[in-house]
């Protein structure tokens, strides 16, 4: 253990909230020297050139100084940087050579001594590259309208850095503004200003931090889908998206500043993407991105929706200090969104998803292994690319810790009170897991006294922050609407010893698209069933032509675990359909390999160019393309 680590669990595991024991504390995915010099705001003006697929013009950075500097250091990710001026006067500057997985440091030097609290302003002229990380260009084929090219950008974790050359760490929090240029129409995660010709303008009063920076440009249109909301998509998508979306997006809302605060981006907009976007959603301030698999028909996946907005509270309002902290994000938001899913449609419906989130996590753990660094809530990243590190964890062991607490504070309405306070004392501001501790202790110690103290102390710190695996304590979650799962799913297990169980689609008619998730998950957990039963799932219920993607890659994991061939083909023209959400991606063909290796590599190649490049990547990783070997 490194001194810096030994010093962090020393600050969260004995609350020794000494400020030279904060200082030490630094994000370690970053190669910018942030602590001493921090961005106030960002100024882009960029042309977007769909045929040489580049982001090119510049970027102005104001800057404040914390400590006197006569350098600065930028993270930059294969940029081609031109040229650096301070009021029109050329600066000097080098790129060094690429440090991986974090970059090249751009260093530029300054000229003079800049000392604490002076702000000045330096312009880089630069451009994209083609091997640039945090975009993906589409070729008209691979859109909906199959008419008109299309970029857009994913930056979380590390990948600002090949979009702008900037302070790429979640520290550092700044407003900006937008001048795009490009013959389609673009968005920002930015406030729409008007439109200059094929100049499109918005700016982001809000600081925020870098991963938050998002554009994206094609044939776009858009229609209301709340009083201060929009849904953004492609002409042909347009109605279902509409539908999908309004009777649930002012809802979430308003529900959430009941909870919490006043909503604080002013709107709240959605751009639906194609098909290769690799999240379910990213909570990009002003414009949540989301995957076209929410698009079911029914509105059975709009509550990715309700985590995506939680986001705009925790994450973009309080953001993680470093991504050793991540779970501060993913696991509040988790906990607000199920919050939101309990206030809605009643505390059984949030305990319901706790249930589905419990599985994703051991899927998780039994992915890395039980011992693996990465199933820690925080991990220790020094040399590690943050996107490896990217899974359930920090989702749902997070948010079972913060359920932990609420248990042991009293519950429910004792916790929601310090909620709003949490979000108050932290807004805009990046924390660390010791801000966050600290604050805990001080807010109930103050409203609640020391008997409450004692309470918290019962908590097992240590092992929730740094043990490997499974959570220490597993909560008691309701499960009144998983009974029915669980029996139907028992009644299947035991059909391959009796061989009589009788079957209809009448069996999950009137289920929630959870309970039939839950029922299929529940049938993944046991020992494979014979391939007579996995042709009977399917053609009783329909699976393999549901078109609710969360349905049809569990019933393809149950298949797949069975090693039934059948499946092995549709699983096929599944992925040959553009589908390019890691969440289904991945296991769909870490699955495949465990069938027929040759398979799912030929499958693989013959996909990789519609892949984002984060998606190509841990895909080349799970398939043993990079890697010796691969788990199911």
């Amino acid at each position: 253990m490194n001194d810096l680590m030994e010093l962090q669990q020393l600050v969260v595991l004995n609350l020794t909230f000494d400020p030279t024991f904060k200082k030490m504390m630094i994000d370690i995915s970053t190669l910018s020297n942030y602590p001493d010099v921090r961005t106030v705001n960002l100024d882009l003006v960029l042309d977007i050139s769909f045929e040489r697929k580049v982001l090119f013009g510049s970027v102005e950075h104001t800057f404040e100084v914390k400590h006197d500097i006569d350098e600065i250091v930028l993270d930059t990710s294969y940029l081609d940087i031109t040229s650096i001026a301070n009021d029109g006067k050329p600066l000097k500057f080098e790129v060094k050579p690429r440090q991986e997985p974090l970059g090249s440091p751009l260093v530029i030097s300054l000229g003079r001594t800049y000392t604490t609290g002076e702000k000045f302003k330096l312009k880089i002229t630069y451009s994209t590259t083609e091997k640039c990380t945090a975009l993906q260009w589409l070729a008209p084929s691979q859109t909906a309208g199959k008419k008109s090219p299309y970029v857009f950008s994913q930056c979380e974790p590390i990948h600002a850095r090949a979009l702008v050359p900037c302070q790429d760490t979640p520290s550092i929090k700044n407003t900006y503004t937008a001048r795009i240029k490009s013959p389609l129409p673009v968005v920002t995660s930015a406030i729409i200003d008007p439109t200059e010709g094929d100049i499109y303008v918005s700016h982001q009063p809000v600081p925020i931090p870098s991963y938050l920076i998002a554009l994206a440009s094609g044939d776009l249109v858009s229609a209301s889908v709340g009083p201060r909301s929009l849904v953004f998509t492609e002409p042909s998508m347009l109605d279902a998206c509409k539908w999908e979306f309004e009777a649930d997006v002012e809802r979430f809302i308003t529900t959430a500043e009941k909870l919490l605060m006043p909503y604080p981006w002013g709107t709240y907009n959605i751009l639906v993407l194609p098909p290769s976007f690799p999240f379910g959603g990213m909570e990009n301030p002003n414009l949540t991105f989301v995957t076209p698999t929410l698009i079911a028909g029914d509105r059975s996946n709009v509550d990715v929706i309700a985590h995506e907005l939680a986001h705009s509270f925790s994450g973009n309002l309080v953001t993680n200090k470093s991504w050793k902290d991540f779970w501060l994000n993913e696991g509040w938001t988790t906990f607000i969104e199920r919050k939101l899913q309990s206030k809605i449609h009643g505390e059984a419906t949030g305990e319901f998803s706790a249930i589905i989130g419990w599985k994703a996590l051991r899927e998780s753990v039994d992915q890395y292994g039980k011992d693996h660094e990465f199933t820690k809530l925080m991990p220790n990243l020094e040399g590690k690319d943050p996107d490896d590190a990217f899974s359930s964890v920090p989702y749902e062991k997070g948010f079972n810790l913060i359920y932990h607490i609420q248990t042991v504070v009293g519950g429910a309405e004792i916790f929601e009170r310090f909620m709003p306070a949490y979000f108050t004392r932290f807004e805009n501001q990046s924390i660390s897991t010791a801000d966050f501790k600290e604050y805990l202790y001080e807010w109930f110690e103050r409203h609640h006294g020391k008997e409450m103290i004692e309470k918290l102390d019962s908590i097992d710190w240590h092992t929730w922050f740094y043990g490997t695996g499974m959570p220490p304590v597993q909560p008691a979650f309701d499960t009144s609407l998983a009974q029915v799962a669980y029996t139907l799913a028992g009644r299947w297990s035991h059909a391959r010893i009796e061989e009589d169980g009788i079957f209809s689609d009448d069996d999950i008619k009137d289920w929630t698209s959870g309970q039939k998730i839950v029922f299929l998950e529940r049938l993944s957990d046991i020992d494979p069933l014979p391939h007579k039963l996995v042709q009977l799932l399917d053609t009783t219920y329909g699976l393999s032509k549901s078109k609710n993607t969360e349905i049809i890659s569990r019933y393809f994991g149950i298949a797949m675990k069975a090693k039934y061939g059948p499946s092995y083909k549709e699983v096929v023209g599944w992925l040959d359909g553009g589908i390019g959400r890691m969440k289904f991606v991945r296991p769909a063909y870490r699955r495949l390999y465990y069938c027929d290796e040759e398979l799912a590599r030929k499958t693989f190649l013959r996909n990789q160019s519609a892949y984002h490049p984060i998606c190509y990547a841990m895909i080349k990783k799970d398939l043993g393309l990079d890697v010796e070997s691969v788990k199911i």
